[in-house]
């Protein structure tokens, strides 16, 4: 409070003194506090001249802060404490600020100037009372934008990890540090950087969202580009380099070589199959590696590991030919087939059609699956290509050497339904012999629409040998011949006029269906229908029938109710004529009288017929 008691002095002694102004040499204002009396002027024992105050009013004026509440300023570190640092702005007194707002700045010393934020010009104490950190955060936006637009290198401190990231404290705003910009290498260990101050390069700003993004990968990236573009430019196809794993994904290997990244697909990582590289590989491990290819800017470069190694097809015993057995480890199933690895990096493919001598095509997994240790016999072997087809089946002979001993046209047989169409049934007689059943060779007496309506995959069928193509390795079977024809007996039990009672059993368009037995069902066409009395059958009546049509071939029965009836009409008018004509032989009646009985039976007839209408 020096300062004010002296300003009041100068005050009280510029009211008491009427002396002219007199120049007098500039003096520094702090020389000019230590060396004033207190003790005379508060005894009222020295006077100070007009010049004096003039002067010193000059020095506060032009050395002393006009402060303000909420104005930014800067000011100088002048003294450090373990917790605390104190700051001059030229005010009439020092600020205090925890150090806590220089966590950022572990660096901060005495002599540096920071800017602070004047909180209250004079607490309850008199103490001057600032902050360091809203003083940043005022000024932080300025800074963070002309940061980015200048492209500087900015100082921050990093506060603590974050889902996909860090936060980095830059001039007092947080900012987002995203996980793959902290180092050209990926990071497996994020904590190790909490609590450190880098370098970074701000990298986006989002001002409607207030978001800051920074990189510290851009200044290593920079750093390391000279280096780059020499390695690059001494890069070579079949060159062989040195070279550290940097990352091992599911499909490849990216390989540091010194600046510039690789990638060693997995085909190139070994001869033999593999399903990951870190089969092969370990992070960090260093190795050598060849160049495959580039493209023109060489910022994509293909590298081999497997390169560097014999291939193993040149080094296959040339004693292995085809028709030899050979034994091998399935590594790959596809739906087409199998692969076995026969040495180390050499496989051959087992089509799914050389698994088994059965012509039903399945999947390679019905037979083998990954791992199982196979014996197969070598199809085909070209060197030159490096491809080799293998068999399984031939391991077995071939069921159909012996077929017409085995299955003669005309032997029966018991045999499983495998599959079937729109026009028959695949039935397995045994691994590697199948017979076709055509829909019509199923059954005598039904009439099939769709195999499925007869049997179900899996089923066991007694079938005949109709057929057999041995060339075309074909054979036709079929199932109803395996029993008698019943319809040969029903060609005599139900032939054309005779008469079989039974009843109605659906009415359909154009007229009724009638069941005689299981097998055979008949056809009552509308007009048929009628009865004496001139109604139609209806649906669950019982009446006799007389069958007026039967073929065996296409199984077509059809029956008439009314022709019972109406033959028993025309055998009364026979009847009748032939009476009449015994009658005139013995009285010699006249032609009138024939004609009269006639006439007589014609209206009895035609009484008989209104009745029925």
């Amino acid at each position: 409070m020096a300062e004010e008691k002296a300003t009041e002095a100068v005050e009280e002694t510029t009211e008491a003194t009427q002396e002219t102004k007199v120049e007098t040499p500039v003096q520094d204002p702090k020389e000019f506090l230590e060396n004033f009396d207190w003790d005379k002027y508060e005894q009222g024992i020295e006077r100070v001249d007009d010049s004096k105050l003039q002067e010193f009013e000059t020095l506060v004026a032009e050395n002393f802060v006009d402060t303000a509440d909420e104005e930014v300023v800067q000011g100088t570190v002048v003294y450090l404490t373990d917790r605390e640092a104190i700051i001059d702005i030229n005010a009439k007194s020092e600020g205090v600020i925890s150090l806590n707002e220089f966590r950022y700045n572990p660096d901060l010393k005495v002599g540096d100037k920071v800017e602070v934020l004047i909180d209250i010009r004079e607490d309850k104490s008199g103490q001057l009372v600032l902050s360091h950190r809203k003083a940043r955060t005022i000024m932080a936006w300025d800074r963070v934008n002309a940061a980015h637009d200048n492209e500087e290198i900015v100082s921050g401190f990093v506060k603590c990890r974050t889902k996909g990231g860090m936060i980095v404290d830059v001039f007092g705003i947080e900012a987002f540090l995203p996980g793959s910009q902290i180092d050209v290498k990926p990071i497996r260990d994020y904590d190790q950087y909490v609590n450190k101050t880098m370098e970074f390069k701000v990298v986006k700003i989002n001002h409607e969202f207030k978001n800051v993004v920074v990189s510290h990968k851009a200044l290593i990236e920079a750093d390391i580009e000279e280096q780059k573009k020499e390695i690059i430019s001494q890069l070579e196809k079949g060159q062989v380099l040195e070279g550290v794993v940097k990352n091992i994904t599911s499909y490849g290997v990216f390989i540091d070589l010194g600046g510039v990244d690789g990638l060693v697909h997995i085909t190139d990582l070994s001869w033999s199959r593999i399903n990951h590289p870190n089969e092969v590989v370990e992070l960090d491990q260093k190795l050598n590696v060849v160049i495959l290819d580039f493209d023109e800017n060489k910022s994509r470069i293909q590298l081999g590991l497997k390169q560097l190694e014999k291939h193993p097809w040149d080094a296959l015993s040339e004693d292995i030919k085809i028709g030899d057995k050979v034994k091998g480890k399935v590594v790959v199933i596809a739906d087409y087939g199998a692969f076995i690895e026969v040495v180390e990096g050499v496989e051959g493919l087992i089509h799914v059609s050389e698994m088994s001598w059965s012509t039903h095509l399945r999947s390679a997994q019905d037979f083998v699956k990954v791992g199982d240790e196979v014996d197969a016999v070598v199809l085909t072997l070209d060197r030159e290509d490096r491809k080799m087809s293998l068999g399984i089946k031939q391991l077995t002979p071939d069921p159909w050497t012996d077929i017409t001993t085995k299955y003669p046209v005309g032997s029966r047989h018991k045999g499983i339904v495998r599959n079937f169409t729109n026009f028959g049934v695949f039935l397995e007689l045994e691994e590697g012999i199948d017979g076709l059943i055509y829909i019509s060779d199923l059954s005598w007496t039904k009439k099939i629409k769709h195999p499925s309506e007869f049997v179900t995959v899996g089923d066991t069928l007694e079938v005949e040998v109709l057929e057999l193509d041995v060339e075309g390795r074909k054979l036709s079977l079929g199932h109803k011949q395996t029993t008698e024809n019943p319809w040969d007996k029903y060609e005599s039990e139900f032939a054309v006029g005779t008469v079989h009672t039974s009843a109605i059993t659906d009415i359909v368009d154009k007229g009724a269906t009638i069941d005689f037995n299981e097998d055979i069902t008949a056809f009552v066409p509308q007009r048929h229908m009628e009865k004496e009395d001139g109604k139609k059958l209806a649906k669950g009546e019982e009446a006799e029938f007389k069958i007026i049509e039967f073929n065996k071939d296409f199984k077509r029965v059809v029956a008439s109710h009314t022709a019972i009836f109406r033959e028993e009409e025309q055998r009364n008018v026979k009847a009748a004529v032939k009476r009449a004509a015994a009658s005139a032989d013995e009285a010699k009646p006249t032609i009138g009288d024939a004609n009269e009985a006639l006439q007589a039976l014609k209206d009895k007839m035609e009484a008989s017929s209104k009745k029925k209408k």
